[in-house]
C-alpha cells in the first residue's frame, strides 16, 4: 500500500473520531464506577469526574492543534492513541491501588475537604493522561482532512457528528450493557482494546512501526490478565458476592452470626441480617419505635411502606415482632432484592417495587400507618429524597395518627449540619417531631407526625411488648426522645445541598476515627505508624 492509503477517503479518518468519542465518554462513566466504591457517586464526585475531564480534553486539543501545524503526520496521533489505550487498560490493574495510596497519604496530609481532595487528585493521576491524548484527536483529524477552505466547515462538521455520534454510544453502552454484564474493570479493558485496534490497524496498514505495535498487544495482554476481575476491596478476603450494578457497588460479606450488604469499600453497612432472629445492635432497632408510636400493635391490620428497602432487614424486624403487619417496600436496585433473595432470608409475603422512592409515592393513592425512609445514594440522601415537596409528599401517604420515621447516617454537633437541614425541613411540614441518637453509632432516627398526642401514646403502647430486650430499648429511646421545634435550616427542590452537607460530615468523622493514628504519625513518623498497625 501507499503511505496514508487507509486514509485516503477519509473513512477511517472519521472512524477515529468516532470511537475517540466514545472511549471518551466510556472512561469518563467507568472513571464514576471505579471511584464511586471508594468515595460514593455523589455530584461532587461527579463534578470532579467531569472538572478533571474537561480539563483534559482542553488541553489535549490545544497540544493537538499546535503539534498538527508543526508536524501534520498522522504517525504521531494513532501513536498518542495507542498509548492511550495501553495507559486505560492499566487502570483495571494499578487504579484502586493508586486510589487506596492517595487515600492513605491524604487521611495524614489534610484536615479538612478529604474525600473531595483525594477524589480529585486520583481523576488527575488515573484519568487526565489518556483523556490529554484523546483530546488531541479532533485538531488533528482536522489538520488531515481539511485540504482546501472551500469545503472546510462541512468537513469539521462531519468529524463533530461523528464524535458526537459515538460519545452518545460510549454513554449508553457502558451503563446499560457492559457494566452490568462483565463489571468496571472489563469495561475500561473492551474501550481500550478499541483504540488499540484503530491504532494497530493504521500501522499495519504501512507496514510501519512493527515494535510499537507488538508491545503495545503484549501490554494489553498483561492487562488484560492482570486486570481481569480485581477486586475492589482487595484486602478482603472470602466475600460471599461482590459485584457491579446499574446503581451500585455491591459486597456481600458473610459470617457465621450474620450476613451484611456494603454499597461502598470504606464506608459501613448498608443492610444486614442476624441469623438468630435477635435485633441487629442498629439503628433498625431503634426505627421499631415508629410502629409503636403509630399504635399497630392495638390494630387488626396495619400497613408499612418501607422507602429504600435494601436487603429487608427493617422488613424482617417488622415481622418479628408484629404478625398484623402488610409490609410493602421500594428498592430502587434491583440487584440488591435479587441478592436479598439470595443472601438475606428474605421475608415470605413482603412485597417489593424496583423504583425511585419519591415516584413510587407520586404514583400510588394508598396511606400507611408507618413510612420508613432509608434511602441512600451510596453515603448520601438523594436530594430529591430530603425536600420540603418530598416530606410533604410522604406526609400525604400517612394515615391520621401514622408516623414517619427517618434514619440519618451523619450525627454532627456542627451548627447547620446535615441532620439539622433534615429536621428543621421535617419540622416545617409535620406537627410533630422527635429524634433519639442510635448509641455507638453516627445515625440519629427522626419520628414525625400529624399527632401531637404520639408520645403519651408511644408510652402506653410499649407496655405491651412482650420481648425483654425490645422492651428495655423501647423504654429506653422513651427517656432519651428529643422533641424538635425546627428552625430555619430548610431544604427544597430548588436548593438542597445535602452532597456537600454530607461530604463535610463525613470528614469530619473520618478525621475523629482516624486521630489516634494521626497522632502516632505526628510523634513518631512513618515508622512509629507502620509499627503500631
Amino acid at each position: 500500500m501507499g503511505k496514508h492509503d487507509i486514509l485516503k477517503n477519509k473513512a477511517y479518518l472519521y472512524l477515529t473520531e468516532f470511537f475517540a468519542g466514545m472511549a471518551v465518554m466510556a472512561v469518563e462513566l467507568g472513571a464514576s464506577r471505579l471511584l464511586a466504591p471508594y468515595f460514593s457517586s455523589s455530584q461532587i464526585v461527579w463534578t470532579i469526574i467531569i472538572g478533571t475531564i474537561m480539563i483534559a480534553m482542553a488541553l489535549g486539543n490545544i497540544y493537538g492543534g499546535r503539534s498538527a501545524d508543526k508536524n501534520p503526520n498522522p504517525d504521531k496521533l494513532y501513536i498518542r492513541m495507542l498509548i492511550a489505550a495501553i495507559w486505560i487498560a492499566a487502570i483495571p490493574v494499578v487504579g484502586k491501588y493508586i486510589i487506596i495510596g492517595i487515600s492513605g497519604v491524604m487521611i495524614l496530609a489534610v484536615n479538612n475537604n478529604f474525600l473531595i481532595i483525594a477524589a480529585f487528585l486520583a481523576c488527575m493521576i488515573i484519568f487526565v493522561f489518556p483523556l490529554f491524548l484523546l483530546g488531541t484527536v479532533t485538531p488533528s483529524l482536522v489538520k488531515y482532512t481539511v485540504k482546501s477552505l472551500e469545503n472546510s466547515g462541512k468537513t469539521v462538521g462531519n468529524l463533530g457528528a461523528f464524535n458526537t455520534i459515538g460519545s452518545i454510544i460510549g454513554t449508553f453502552i457502558p451503563t446499560f450493557i457492559t457494566i452490568p454484564a462483565v463489571g468496571t474493570s472489563i469495561t475500561f479493558l473492551i474501550f481500550a482494546g478499541i483504540l488499540l485496534i484503530l491504532g494497530l490497524v493504521y500501522f499495519i496498514s504501512k507496514g510501519t512501526k512493527r515494535v510499537v505495535s507488538v508491545v503495545s498487544v503484549l501490554l494489553f495482554i498483561l492487562c488484560s490478565i492482570f486486570g481481569n476481575g480485581d477486586s475492589f476491596a482487595f484486602w478482603e478476603k472470602d466475600l460471599a458476592f461482590e459485584g457491579e450494578s446499574v446503581y451500585n457497588y455491591l459486597q456481600v460479606i458473610e459470617d457465621e452470626d450474620s450476613v451484611i450488604l456494603s454499597t461502598n469499600v470504606l464506608f459501613g453497612v448498608q443492610s444486614i441480617t442476624i441469623k438468630d432472629g435477635s435485633l441487629t445492635g442498629m439503628y433498625y432497632d431503634y426505627a421499631m419505635a415508629a410502629p409503636f408510636m403509630a399504635g399497630t400493635n392495638a390494630k387488626e391490620n396495619a400497613d408499612v411502606l418501607i422507602l429504600g428497602m435494601g436487603t429487608g432487614t427493617y422488613a424482617r424486624q417488622c415481622m418479628n415482632y408484629f404478625d398484623n403487619l402488610s409490609i410493602e417496600g421500594v428498592e430502587i436496585d434491583q440487584k440488591i432484592t435479587d441478592l436479598a433473595m439470595e443472601y438475606f432470608d428474605f421475608p415470605e409475603g413482603v412485597s417489593v417495587t424496583t423504583y425511585d422512592g419519591r415516584a413510587f409515592l407520586n404514583a400510588v393513592d394508598e396511606t400507611y400507618d408507618v413510612i420508613m425512609v432509608d434511602a441512600y445514594q451510596d453515603i448520601t440522601i438523594p436530594f430529591q429524597m430530603s425536600s420540603v415537596e418530598f416530606f410533604t409528599l410522604v406526609k400525604e401517604h400517612l394515615k391520621e395518627d401514622g408516623v414517619m420515621v427517618i434514619n440519618m447516617n451523619m450525627h454532627s454537633d456542627e451548627e447547620g449540619n446535615i441532620n439539622e437541614y433534615l429536621t428543621d425541613t421535617i419540622a416545617s411540614v409535620f406537627d410533630t417531631v422527635y429524634s433519639v441518637d442510635v448509641r455507638g453509632s453516627t445515625n440519629r432516627e427522626v419520628f414525625a407526625t400529624q399527632n401531637k398526642e404520639v408520645l403519651q401514646d408511644y408510652k402506653s403502647n410499649i407496655t405491651a411488648v412482650q420481648d425483654e430486650k425490645l422492651s428495655s430499648l423501647m423504654y429506653t429511646i422513651a427517656d432519651k426522645l428529643q422533641y424538635c421545634e425546627g428552625g430555619d435550616y430548610i431544604l427544597t427542590d430548588d436548593r438542597a445541598g445535602v452532597e456537600l452537607l454530607g461530604m463535610k460530615v463525613i470528614d469530619g468523622l473520618i478525621q475523629d476515627e482516624l486521630g489516634y493514628f494521626k497522632d502516632i504519625y505526628e510523634r513518631e513518623g512513618l515508622e512509629g505508624l507502620l509499627n503500631q498497625l
